[in-house]
């Protein structure tokens, strides 16, 4: 028995047989070429991008007619990535400075992309990367002529094992047969962990060594609770598995019974649970979890690993997919959260020595007000379809705001003269995360629709917090009483105003927290579809008044250790048994 611990990145537990693809690096050898070879090495280069440019159409239309287009959108940033002029250039800049063959210039480019990307704090920008080792990888073995192997068609309980699994190969998967993945690269944000989960298929990445051919065929468990992956197990091993699968099965079976099932108290008190995506395959699931819409529609995304940004038809077509995904329920749309130095590299791009704190989210939007209006304009479009919502993130005071509402309206007059239509009412919030709009709250909440907020940023604002850094991990504490009370700060401003207060960041998820943001009074959650059964059946196991009771409690005590201990005391069998 060997065990293997990567990431959990779909939950489930899945007890087959490995399949291995090799689907190992490229094999690619760097070597000195003549400088009259050079032409020869960069037509080598460009022939090898439209062999992949055509292989990625074909699989296109292939996916196309077997599954549809909802499930697209990942071979369309591909095709993207391909696009990149910049790619391009800096292979044949290397070529002709290195003097060395396509080959090894194009994985000298993949290594500084991926150094570029290793210094990125967020780990869903960070892990964006994969889209561009993927591409690259494959021209790479359109050059050296190896072929790309194909995801197994096995019948029996198959669990895939490779380097690198793509979107597309789930895709391709016969789901009766194939029930887990596991592959060496990736992480919980990667697009390929994203449609596991999607598709329900339990997940662990980042393994290392767990594509070796000497596995093939192997009894295994993949154990995407906990990112332990398990080959040739013993008896006892197989048997706690296979006990804990079948409870954890039991649990998602009996949760999404409620599915459908009010949001609501046992005093009839609704809260709006919602669904944190960022592409339209999750919308589904959303769903089917019992989600009423999308309260967190993340749209970074589309900004990434290219060399111009996504134009107002690329950018409005991929929001439809997502409405469309949730209709008739309401989609909140982000506007771009991301700083200049995590998306075009050359462009408006600056060298930060804390982009945490720079140019960033609704900053870098208006330093760019032409490319700013394009977002707002495809959103305003969508609005014409079905109800959706605009949210500014990073809002730090009354300036930033009226000049995106200042924006929002020239757009709004734009589409009014060529007679597109649009909500005219459209509403309007912004992200609390930074600890100027928590102080703030009153002047804010006169201007907008609704108050966000994303914990994540606030909880590493305000406790001077670097959550990527694991030395200061245990001083992340979303129960710190400096969070409790800008949180209940919050939900103050709000109500006085008549605005809703809502909650899309981690905090949201974990069912512990329901009653603290229950009693503080927030109007709506938004969280990860998977955590929404949970979270609901807590919120349909307390009352209004007994939640109330226990948030006012939480701030009796000094210290997040004193909060948490209470919340887990106050917290009742019939409610802590939810956690399982």
């Amino acid at each position: 028995m060997r065990t293997f611990t990567g990431i959990a990145a779909s939950p489930g537990i899945a007890v087959g047989r490995l399949c291995v693809i090799d689907r190992r690096r490229a094999t690619v050898s760097e070597y000195t070429v003549p400088p009259e070879a050079v032409p020869f090495e960069i037509s080598r280069l460009h022939a090898a991008i439209i062999a992949t440019r055509d292989d990625l159409e074909s699989l296109k239309s292939r996916l196309a007619a077997s599954t549809g287009e909802d499930h697209l959108f990942f071979i369309e940033t591909h095709l993207l990535i391909l696009a990149d002029e910049r790619l391009v250039s800096e292979t044949v800049a290397i070529i002709e400075t290195g003097l060395i063959n396509a080959e090894g210039a194009l994985r000298r480019t993949l290594n500084r992309y991926q150094d570029l990307f290793s210094n990125i704090d967020d780990p869903y920008l960070r892990e964006r990367v994969s889209d561009v080792e993927t591409v690259i990888e494959r021209i790479l073995r359109s050059m050296v002529g190896e072929i790309h192997a194909e995801m197994p068609h096995n019948a029996g309980q198959t669990i895939v094992a490779a380097h690198d699994i793509t979107p597309a190969d789930i895709l391709q998967f016969d789901r009766t047969n194939v029930i887990g993945i596991t592959s060496e690269i990736g992480g919980r944000t990667s697009h390929t962990s994203i449609l596991a989960r999607a598709f329900e298929m339990p997940a662990v990445a980042g393994v290392e060594g767990i594509a070796d051919p000497q596995f093939d065929g192997l009894p295994v468990i993949v154990d995407g609770l906990s990112g332990h992956v398990i080959i040739s197990p013993d008896v006892q091993t197989f048997q706690d598995h296979l006990k804990r699968k079948q409870h954890y099965e039991y649990v998602e079976f009996e949760l999404l019974k409620n599915a459908g099932l009010p949001a609501e108290t046992l005093d009839g008190h609704p809260m709006l649970l919602k669904g944190n995506v960022e592409l339209p395959e999750e919308g589904a699931s959303v769903l089917k979890h019992g989600g009423s819409g999308v309260g967190l529609y993340r749209t970074e995304m589309l900004f990434m690993n290219r060399s111009a940004m996504p134009d107002e038809e690329e950018q409005y077509n991929s929001y439809r997919a997502m409405q469309s995904a949730i209709a008739p329920h309401p989609l909140t749309i982000r506007t771009l959260d991301a700083g200049g130095d995590k998306l075009l590299e050359g462009m408006l791009h600056c060298c930060e020595q804390n982009p945490a704190l720079g140019m960033r989210a609704v900053r870098l939007s208006l330093n760019m007000p032409l490319e700013f209006k394009k977002q707002l304009r495809a959103i305003l479009r969508i609005s014409s379809i079905g109800p959706v919502k605009i949210m500014f993130p990073m809002i730090s005071g009354m300036d930033d705001l009226l000049q995106v509402k200042g924006l929002l309206d020239q757009a709004k007059q734009e589409l009014t003269v060529e007679g597109t239509p649009f909500d005219s009412a459209i509403q309007i919030g912004v992200m609390v995360e930074i600890p100027s709009a928590v102080i703030l709250g009153d002047l804010l909440s006169r201007e907008v629709d609704f108050f966000s907020v994303g914990t994540n940023d606030l909880i590493q604002y305000s406790l001077a917090i670097d959550r990527s850094n694991e030395q200061l991990a245990h001083m992340y504490q979303p129960l710190h009483p400096a969070v409790l009370r800008s949180l209940r700060q919050i939900v103050l401003h709000a109500h006085a105003a008549g605005i809703d207060a809502c909650l899309c960041g981690e905090m949201a998820g974990d069912p512990l927290y329901l009653p603290l943001l229950l009693g503080l009074g927030y109007d709506e959650l938004s969280m990860s579809a998977a955590s929404l059964p949970r979270v609901k059946r807590i919120l349909r196991r307390i009352t209004r008044e007994r939640a109330t009771r226990i948030a006012d409690g939480c701030f009796a005590f000094a210290t997040a250790a004193e909060v948490e201990m209470f919340l887990k005391r106050e917290i009742t069998l019939d409610i802590a048994e939810s956690f399982d």
